[in-house]
C-alpha cells in the first residue's frame, strides 16, 4: 500500500496522490450510483484484479474518500462514497465530460474511436 508523502508542490499532485491515475476513478465513479459490493465492482470495473481491487478501497478508505460498511446478516461488506469522498464528485464528473468530448473531438477529425456509454449526467456538473 503506497504512503501518503509529506510535501507536494501543487495542488494537482495532492489529488492525484489520493485518486491515483487509473483505478481509484473508475472505481469512484461507479460509487457515485451508491453502495457496492467488492464483487459488484470487481464486475463492473473491467481488468482490475481483486487484489488490486482490495488495495485500491483500502487506499480510498484510508483517505477517507470511502466507507466501508460491514453487514452481519448475509454477512457482507459494501463500499460508498463518504461525505467527504462526494467533495470529488464533481472533478469525476468533469473528467467524465472531458473525456466525452474529446471522443466527439476525434470522431470529428476521422478518428476510428468509440465509447461504450455516456454517463456524464449522472453527475451534477
Amino acid at each position: 500500500m503506497n504512503e501518503p508523502q509529506k510535501n507536494y508542490t501543487n495542488g494537482v499532485l495532492m489529488t492525484l496522490s489520493v485518486i491515483g491515475m487509473k483505478w481509484k476513478p473508475l472505481i469512484l465513479c461507479h460509487l457515485v450510483a451508491g453502495p457496492q459490493r467488492p464483487a459488484e465492482l470487481k464486475r463492473v470495473v473491467q481488468g482490475i484484479s481483486a487484489k488490486v481491487l482490495t488495495d485500491q478501497l483500502r487506499e480510498l478508505e484510508r483517505d477517507g474518500i470511502i466507507t466501508r460498511k460491514v453487514f452481519n446478516e448475509p454477512p457482507h461488506v459494501e463500499y460508498a462514497i463518504s461525505a467527504y469522498g462526494k467533495s470529488l464528485v464533481s472533478v469525476l464528473g468533469m473528467m467524465v465530460k472531458w473525456g466525452e468530448d474529446r471522443i466527439d473531438f476525434l470522431q470529428s477529425n476521422g478518428d476510428d474511436v468509440q465509447l461504450d456509454y455516456r454517463d456524464h449526467e449522472k453527475y451534477d456538473i
